[in-house]
């Protein structure tokens, strides 16, 4: 699990991870660059280009949003895979996402900016093992089904601004697994899927230390910038996603990731 030796710097070693296509490589990777950061092996120098889009496995299907077929009910095993595989796409993404906001936007901040999403990143790779892991053993694969590019869209909205990257991906996007990850959980022990479970909550346990590290560098430079921080997040929201924010939220996890309801509350619909 070892980088190619031209990669010296935290720029390139994130475009790596970006430009890795298939899954197997996209893991070895993340926690390859990863543990190089922590070795002290890459300069923190931001010196590559990150892509307009990462690239994908060449066996997946990637339709409209409109178009991805519907779920159905999560008592049947064909649900859940269907379920399970929607959330390991949803990870596999978020791979990219972390190492993305580091190659674009980590010159902008502290180098402990780059140690906390490299810390993220890490955890991103291991959900996508575990879901695909599970694929596998109900007889599915990651790839086996379509998925759609949505999460990407809001990567391509925010490439110009790292406050509004921060405002979306965590504190919009995240928190809202925050909200809807423990009634999923409920759902799949209820079906009598509790291996399934206990990874959903794993999950959303870390998810609550990554919403808490978009909330905290949010903070960091809205107060840098002398901007009140809900205000400006609600005027990020506002411009840059396309959707409402819906309750009901999950406020005591929100809380523990630092977004509190003057954050989110005024936005609701």
């Amino acid at each position: 699990m070892t980088l190619p030796t031209h990669i010296d710097t935290v720029g390139a070693a994130c475009a790596h991870v970006l430009m890795t296509s298939e899954p197997p490589a996209k893991l070895m990777a993340a926690r390859a660059v990863a543990r190089a950061w922590r070795l002290g092996r890459l300069a923190h120098r931001f010196d590559a280009a990150m892509p307009d889009v990462p690239a994908r496995p060449a066996a997946l299907t990637l339709l409209p949003p409109n178009q991805m077929p519907r779920r159905g009910r999560i008592g049947s095993e064909r649900s859940r895979i269907a379920m399970i595989h929607a959330l390991a796409h949803i990870e596999f993404v978020a791979i990219d996402l972390a190492f993305d906001l580091i190659g674009r936007f980590g010159g902008e901040f502290p180098a402990a900016f780059t140690d906390e999403w490299m810390r993220v990143g890490a955890d991103e790779a291991m959900h996508f093992a575990l879901l695909d892991r599970r694929l596998r053993q109900m007889g599915s694969h990651y790839g086996a089904l379509p998925a759609h590019d949505g999460l990407w869209d809001a990567a391509r909205e925010t490439a110009g601004d790292a406050l509004a990257r921060l405002a979306i991906v965590p504190m919009v996007l995240e928190a809202r697994a925050l909200d809807i990850t423990p009634a999923t959980v409920t759902r799949f022990e209820g079906a009598g899927d509790h291996v399934t479970g206990r990874i959903l909550r794993r999950i959303v346990d870390d998810e609550i230390r990554h919403v808490a590290a978009g909330t905290g560098w949010f903070n960091w430079a809205t107060n840098g910038k002398g901007l009140d921080a809900p205000n400006h997040y609600q005027m990020l929201v506002k411009r840059h996603f396309r959707g409402s924010l819906k309750p009901p939220f999950n406020d005591s996890a929100r809380r523990q990731a630092g977004l509190t309801e003057d954050f989110y509350v005024a936005l609701a619909s």
